[in-house]
């Protein structure tokens, strides 16, 4: 692959309404507002899916809506692989789940191991 095709390597070549907005990023994850709130670190009182979703928390969503985009193109668009690998520990990723990996607040982590895996790198 050249670099220059790698540059778009960070945005899925599909949309998938399964990660197009906060909320369905969410239901895909599985994440409780309990999750975004220590993932993301803002309070759990202000997490809502609707306008008033705080910014920070809806640009952080869309991101990892992005990557699961990446994820489900790896399985040629299979939703339901795209979904099992992000709730199944892997070995690669320290025997934790990519889930988990958000959950705890290493998104930046993950991504970095996926968009390796993309390109062929090591992260």
């Amino acid at each position: 692959m050249t670099n220059t095709a790698r540059i778009f390597n960070t945005v899925p070549k599909h949309n998938y309404s399964e990660f197009s907005n906060a909320k369905n990023v969410v239901e895909f994850l599985d994440l409780s507002k309990n999750d975004i709130s220590k993932a993301f670190n803002v309070p759990k009182a202000s997490i809502r899916y609707d306008i008033k979703i705080p910014k920070e928390v809806e640009i952080r969503l869309n991101e990892i809506g992005i990557v699961c985009g990446l994820v489900a193109e790896y399985f040629d668009g299979d939703i339901k692989k795209a979904a099992m690998w992000f709730h199944i520990k892997n070995h690669a990723l320290g025997n934790i789940s990519p889930r988990d990996m958000i959950r705890f607040g290493q998104f930046d982590k993950l991504h970095a191991f996926i968009t390796a895996a993309i390109n062929g790198d090591t992260p």
